[in-house]
C-alpha cells in the first residue's frame, strides 16, 4: 500500500486546504495523474500521484487543512478498479475461501488477531476523546492552526502559556516552537493575555436571535485578511490625490483602436496607458519603485507591473514581467493572458511572485474614489477610479465638460516622502494628459 502525500510546494507554502477532490475511492489512477485540488495562501494547486494503482482510501476530506508531508490518501499498486461494491464482493469472496481453507489453529489465531487490533482501536479512540477534551476544556479559548495544536501535543505545550505573533492572535507552529525552546516567558502574565483572544472567540460564537449564514473564511480570504493587517501595522501608509483629464487618451484610442486591433489581434485599452505612464513615473522617482530590506533600501531597475484582478475567491495581483520592455499590444495581452489564467484558477506562484509597484482599478467596479493599500513588501500603488463628465475651467477660464478620472497613490512614508509621492502623481498626470509621449517613449 502505498501513500499520497502533500508535496513541497513554494518556498513560502508549507500547508493548504483540501479544495476538490478529483478522485474517489476504487478509482484507478496513473501515475502522474492529478487527484486533489489544494487551496494555498496564494493560488490552486493540483497534487498528483506519485503511484499508479487504485485508490483504496481517501484520508483528509475535503475543507480539511492539511501540510506538506501529510498522507491524504493510499493507493493500492496491486489493485483493480470497481468501486468499493466490487471491493467489498471481492474481500467477502476471499473471506469464505480462506474461512473453508483455514484449520482450527489458524482460526484461533484469527480471533485472537482481530481482538487484539479491537482493544488497540478502542485504546486509541479512548486516546482521542481524551486528548480532544483535554484540547478543549485547557485551549478551547485559544485561537490556533490545526498544525500549531499537533505540534503542541508532541512537545507537551500548553497552548495558554504560547504567545501568537499573529496580530489576529492565531497561534502558529512557530510559536509552539518558541515556546518549547523558552521563547515566551510569560506565564506570570498569562491571564492579561488571554482576555484578547477570549474575547475574540467570543464573539466569533455569538448566537443571533435572527436567521443568519455562517461561511468558513477560505484561505485565501485569511491570507488577504491577514495580510492587510500586518501591512496597516507595519507601514507608514499615506495616500495623495490628483485627477486626470481623459480627453485626449480617449480621443487616441478612438482613432487607432480599429486599425491596432487589426494589427495585434486584441484592443487598446486604458490599461497599457496606465502602465506605461507608471513606468515612466518610476524612472523619475525610483524609490516608489523599491523596497525596505533590514536597514537598506532596496532601489529596483527592473519594472515588473502588479495589475490587481478581482475573483471569485478574493483580489490576486499577477505581474507584468519587464513591462518597460513591452510595446503597448505587449502589455495588452499580457494583462488580458494573466487575467484570463485569474478567472480560469490557472495562475501559478511565478505569476504572483516580484512585483515592484500594483495598479488596482477600482472605476471597473464603478469606484470614483478610494485609498488603496499597499501590496507589501512593495512601498508603492496606483489607484485608478470611474471616468465621469465634469465641468473644467480650462486656460482661457472657459468651462468646458470633460471626462475626468481621480487617482490615488498609496505609499510608504518610511522611505517615500509627501514631496516625492506628490510629485509621482503629478508624473503620471502628465504623461496621460499627454498619451503622445508615451508612444514614442513606449
Amino acid at each position: 500500500m502505498s501513500e499520497i502525500k502533500i508535496p513541497e510546494l513554494a518556498e513560502s507554502i508549507t500547508e493548504g486546504t483540501i479544495s476538490e477532490w478529483l478522485v474517489k475511492e476504487g478509482d484507478k489512477v496513473e501515475k502522474g495523474d492529478a487527484v486533489v485540488e489544494l487551496e494555498t495562501d496564494k493560488v490552486n494547486v493540483e497534487v498528483n500521484t506519485d503511484y499508479a494503482g487504485v485508490i483504496t482510501e481517501i484520508v483528509s476530506q475535503e475543507g480539511d487543512d492539511v501540510e506538506v508531508g501529510d498522507v491524504i490518501a493510499k493507493v493500492d499498486e496491486n489493485g483493480e478498479a470497481g468501486g468499493s461494491d466490487s471491493e467489498e464482493k471481492e474481500a467477502s469472496a476471499e473471506s469464505e475461501e480462506t474461512e473453508a481453507k483455514e484449520t482450527k489453529s489458524e482460526s484461533a489465531e484469527k480471533e485472537e488477531k482481530e481482538e487484539k487490533e479491537e482493544e488497540e482501536a478502542s485504546s486509541k479512540e479512548e486516546k482521542a476523546d481524551k486528548q480532544e477534551e483535554d484540547d478543549s476544556s485547557d485551549s478551547g479559548d485559544v485561537i490556533a492552526s490545526p498544525a500549531a495544536r499537533k505540534r503542541a501535543r508532541e512537545l507537551g505545550i500548553d497552548l495558554n502559556d504560547v504567545q501568537a505573533r499573529d496580530p489576529l492572535g492565531r497561534i502558529r507552529p512557530e510559536d509552539v516552537d518558541s515556546a518549547a525552546k523558552g521563547g515566551n516567558e510569560q506565564k506570570d502574565s498569562k491571564p492579561a493575555k488571554k482576555e484578547e483572544p477570549k474575547k475574540q472567540a467570543q464573539s466569533e460564537t455569538t448566537e443571533f436571535e435572527k436567521p443568519v449564514e455562517r461561511v468558513k473564511m477560505s484561505r485565501r480570504r485569511q491570507t488577504i485578511a491577514n495580510r492587510l493587517v500586518d501591512v496597516q501595522q507595519e507601514a507608514a501608509m499615506l495616500t495623495t490625490f490628483n485627477e486626470v483629464d481623459m480627453s485626449a487618451i480617449m480621443e487616441l484610442r478612438n482613432k487607432r483602436k480599429d486599425d491596432f486591433k487589426e494589427k495585434h489581434g486584441i484592443k487598446l485599452g486604458f490599461m497599457s496607458f496606465f502602465t506605461k505612464a507608471v513606468i515612466g513615473a518610476l524612472k523619475d522617482f525610483p524609490l516608489l519603485n523599491a523596497e525596505i530590506q533590514g536597514k537598506e533600501i532596496v532601489k529596483k531597475q527592473f519594472y515588473d507591473i502588479g495589475i490587481a484582478v478581482s475573483t471569485e475567491e478574493g483580489l490576486v495581483v499577477p505581474v507584468v514581467r519587464d513591462a518597460d520592455k513591452l510595446d503597448f499590444a505587449g502589455v495588452e495581452k499580457e494583462i488580458a493572458d494573466l487575467g484570463k489564467k485569474a478567472m480560469n484558477k490557472e495562475l501559478t506562484m511565478k505569476d504572483l511572485q516580484g512585483g515592484t509597484f500594483t495598479i488596482t482599478n477600482g472605476g471597473t467596479f464603478g469606484s470614483m474614489l478610494s485609498t488603496p493599500i499597499l501590496n507589501a513588501p512593495q512601498v508603492g500603488i496606483l489607484g485608478m477610479h470611474n471616468i465621469q463628465k465634469r465641468p473644467v475651467v480650462m486656460p482661457d477660464d472657459s468651462i468646458e465638460v470633460r471626462p475626468m478620472m481621480y487617482l490615488a497613490v498609496s505609499y510608504d512614508h518610511r522611505i517615500v516622502d509627501g514631496k516625492e509621492a506628490v510629485q509621482f502623481l503629478v508624473r503620471i498626470k502628465e504623461l496621460l494628459e499627454d498619451p503622445y509621449d508615451l508612444l514614442l517613449e513606449g
